[in-house]
């Protein structure tokens, strides 16, 4: 990983390496698993935490060898990995390795958030490098404690929550600056109860916003004097796709700010309104799909049970699918 490279800058080379601005979630679920994946698992331990580990990532290698050639990157949810203990972290860990290893960017989707000491913990964990392995002294001196120590979990960018203010996003931010990171902060997220909050009211300046939109303003103020690229900071901004009028709105506020666009596929949105989380040349986006690509098999073939090869092939399917259909809604747009 190149470090001194701002994250936007990764992304956009990324972008025109695979023609399209395609991500890949990974939430692998044990119960949507292929039967003879599950079955290998079960023979891998009689600890059912291990057996589903050992199955979930060697899914994840085969759904990042199908799609390494078409996705920009992977966005592992957290959330399904930590469900099965420490067995699941090693898992994600292996999932990290792999993508990095395949020339994906990896995203990893926890959507963070904390002060001080302990959101410190959560950059060094996910957004690295850090200082694990050594003591401060009261001099600013560190002291060796077990060499260096890394969480094997370093990602390229981190999902965060930006509801605890900037203080909680300090170390963040310190990762984009000094290390190449990216952050994607929750403005309008994806889930239809999101804007029970962030279509709220609130006071900002002269006037009035939603909360969504105030957010947006910290965003804007959080990527001033940082390294840039392509015209694009590197903190960025989660804005569904299941919204498109707000997505288009908040894209009017956020010039040369990187989307992250959930809710393409599962969760009812299309090419058609993802498009209008981009910019109006058809950049600074990017769209994810988890379960729409990962478990496409079951979608092609409902009742038929699957290989695990039958399930990489249908995700290959459907990533280039999403991409050419991504492709065809950005020209419309532009055409426009």
């Amino acid at each position: 990983m190149k470090h001194g490279e701002p994250f936007p800058a990764r992304v956009a080379a990324a972008v025109e390496d695979k023609g399209g601005p395609v991500v890949v979630g990974l939430d692998p679920r044990p119960e949507l698993l292929p039967p003879d994946l599950v079955a290998w698992g079960r023979r891998q331990s009689t600890d059912p935490r291990r057996a589903a580990a050992a199955a979930v990532a060697v899914f994840n290698r085969l759904i990042i060898d199908a799609v390494h050639d078409i996705a920009v990157a992977v966005k592992p949810q957290l959330a399904f990995f930590e469900q099965l203990g420490w067995p699941g972290v090693q898992a994600l860990e292996e999932t990290i390795t792999h993508a990095r290893r395949r020339g994906l960017l990896v995203i990893a989707d926890g959507k963070r958030h904390d002060i001080g000491s302990t959101a410190a913990a959560y950059a060094r964990a996910y957004l690295g490098p850090g200082d694990l392995g050594e003591r401060k002294g009261s001099g600013g001196t560190g002291e060796a404690l077990f060499g260096a120590l890394e969480s094997g979990l370093e990602a390229d960018a981190l999902t965060v929550s930006p509801y605890m203010g900037t203080d909680s996003m300090e170390p963040f931010l310190d990762a984009c600056r000094h290390y190449g990171k990216g952050i994607f902060v929750l403005v309008r997220t994806s889930n239809p109860s999101g804007a029970e909050l962030q279509n709220l009211r609130v006071q900002s300046g002269a006037g009035t916003l939603t909360l969504a939109e105030r957010v947006a303003e910290l965003v804007m103020r959080w990527n001033e004097g940082m390294p840039r690229a392509d015209g694009y900071g590197p903190v960025g901004a989660v804005v569904g796709a299941t919204e498109p009028a707000e997505a288009a709105r908040l894209r009017r506020q956020l010039p040369g700010v990187l989307f992250l666009v959930p809710g393409y596929g599962a969760q009812g949105a299309g090419a058609k309104e993802a498009a209008a989380a981009f910019a109006p040349d058809g950049r600074g986006a990017l769209v994810n799909a988890a379960r729409a690509i990962q478990y496409a098999w079951q979608v092609e073939r409902p009742g038929e049970p699957g290989t695990a090869d039958d399930y990489a092939a249908a995700a290959r399917r459907a990533a280039q699918r999403m991409r050419e259909e991504l492709q065809a809604a950005l020209q419309g747009e532009g055409s426009r």
